[in-house]
């Protein structure tokens, strides 16, 4: 694998149908080396902090192979950053399991939880529909926490250290926020990874709701 692109947004206004919005999502590639910290890069901008950001979901990594599928298939004119991804990988996995690391010099990523779509990529796509057509796809993207901090840069050779630890899927979270029923058993192997803690709360939630039933 390699890192094709660092990508850092600051803060702006996207306006869809009428409608404007303050957002980070507008990232572009930037040059030489940068930091990555515990919470992510500095100065790169993380508006809606309910869903985005924090130590748990700190990068957020897309795979230009599944670029090249946008492209391919739905004709969109894919370039890095589109999504509001921090890191654009060639050759990352469109599935891993929550647990497994990125090594990039010295810096450690730890995969964490997939990309839920939101209102704010479909208007960055101008498309209403954009959210479900990324449903579908199942080519979410992938948080990841900070293990290590340090510098990366454009061009970095990319090293996947698989787990052997843990069986739970960025697919499978991602599926699961779609899901409408819930098995206790099935909430309870998906809170045994380390999942990030937006996704933990939902699911003990859930877990919780059924032992009340």
């Amino acid at each position: 694998m390699r890192l094709e692109s660092i990508n850092v947004g600051r803060v702006e206004a996207v306006t869809y149908r009428e409608k404007s919005e303050e957002t980070g999502i507008c990232k572009r590639p930037v040059q030489g080396a940068v930091q990555v910290g515990i919470l992510g890069i500095p100065g790169d901008a993380i508006v809606a902090t309910q869903h985005h950001g924090g130590a748990d979901q700190a990068i957020y990594a897309y795979s230009a192979d599944d670029y090249d599928w946008w492209a391919s298939e739905a004709g969109i004119a894919c370039y890095p950053g589109l999504f509001g991804e921090n890191l654009t990988i060639r050759d990352l996995p469109t599935d891993m399991n929550v647990g497994d690391r990125l090594l990039i010099g010295e810096v450690v990523l730890e995969a964490t939880a997939p990309r839920i779509p939101c209102d704010t990529l479909a208007a960055r796509m101008r498309d209403s529909g954009f959210g479900l057509s990324f449903r579908k796809a199942e080519r979410p993207g992938i948080y990841f926490r900070v293990l290590n901090e340090g510098e990366v840069q454009a061009g970095d050779v990319v090293t996947l250290v698989e787990t052997a630890e843990f069986r739970v899927s960025i697919l499978d979270l991602f599926r699961h926020k779609y899901r409408v029923r819930h098995e206790a058993d099935e909430l309870r192997r998906l809170l045994e990874a380390p999942v990030a803690e937006r996704f933990r709360a939902q699911i003990e939630a859930q877990l919780a709701k059924l032992a009340r039933a």
